[in-house]
């Protein structure tokens, strides 16, 4: 049995609890709510510990002593993360979708850049590879989500999110939170088809690094890795609705 097939059959036991209501699926967003914030940002330098994170997003309280733009990351993602789940209702994913989620999370930064695209150019610390110009960043953006409403049913749902992941952070339209809109949307697609957001926590960091890297050339590694990360929050969100693991051959 591979991967995806392993994934395929935790959901299967999953759904046999769906649909989440009422009470319990607050508590499931509001779960994932500060794992993919405190995750997401820590990745890229954010100091916010998970549970500062959560007395931040939970009881409104900010906590002394850190940077200020920490807290504004935090509050601007939460808002993000909220605004994926008013996309739950259909199965696709646009442009007008990415500017948004970048203007909720990026406005208290630096409003004059929210939603906008960058105007110069960047390069990726570390990376040997460019990412688009930026008088081709329109064009780009149009293409990917043109690729994505009509060629989205060519993959597993898992495989498109991490495809969608992949090529988004290969433009790198905005000038700060691309990684972060990226994981967004990735998260929006998996939610769309009913499977448990992909969290990638801090500690695997360089590898998600690395993997993105090597992707350029076979991003086959990139893609499990993502998958791993689904597989894992399956096996999560089961232990904690204790919903017994499936049988595997």
């Amino acid at each position: 049995m591979n991967l995806i097939e392993k994934i395929d059959r935790y959901k299967n036991a999953i759904d046999e609890l769906r649909p989440f209501e009422g009470h319990l699926l607050n508590e499931i967003k509001g779960y994932y709510r500060i794992g993919l914030t405190w995750s997401s940002n820590a990745i890229e330098g954010n100091t916010l510990t998970e549970s500062e994170t959560k007395v931040l997003l939970e009881d409104g309280l900010t906590i002394g002593g850190k940077p200020l733009r920490d807290t504004f990351e935090a509050l601007g993602h939460a808002k993000a993360y909220d605004f994926m789940f008013t996309l739950l209702g259909s199965r696709q994913i646009t442009e007008i979708d990415a500017l948004t989620m970048h203007h909720m999370f990026y406005k208290d930064i630096d409003p004059i850049f929210a939603g906008q695209y960058r105007t110069k150019p960047v390069i990726i610390t570390g990376s040997k590879y460019a990412v688009c110009k930026v008088d081709r960043i329109e064009a780009e953006m149009k293409k990917l989500f043109q690729w994505a409403a009509s060629d989205r049913d060519k993959y597993h749902p898992v495989e498109f999110a991490a495809q969608l992941h992949k090529r988004f952070v290969f433009i790198h339209p905005f000038i700060d939170g691309n990684g972060r809109i990226s994981r967004l949307l990735m998260n929006t697609a998996l939610i769309q088809d009913g499977y448990i957001l992909s969290i990638i926590p801090p500690v695997l960091r360089q590898e998600y690094i690395n993997l993105l890297e090597h992707a350029h050339k076979d991003d086959r590694p990139f893609i499990d890795f993502i998958a791993e990360r689904v597989l894992e929050s399956e096996k999560e969100i089961m232990r904690l609705l204790h919903i017994p693991f499936p049988k595997l051959p």
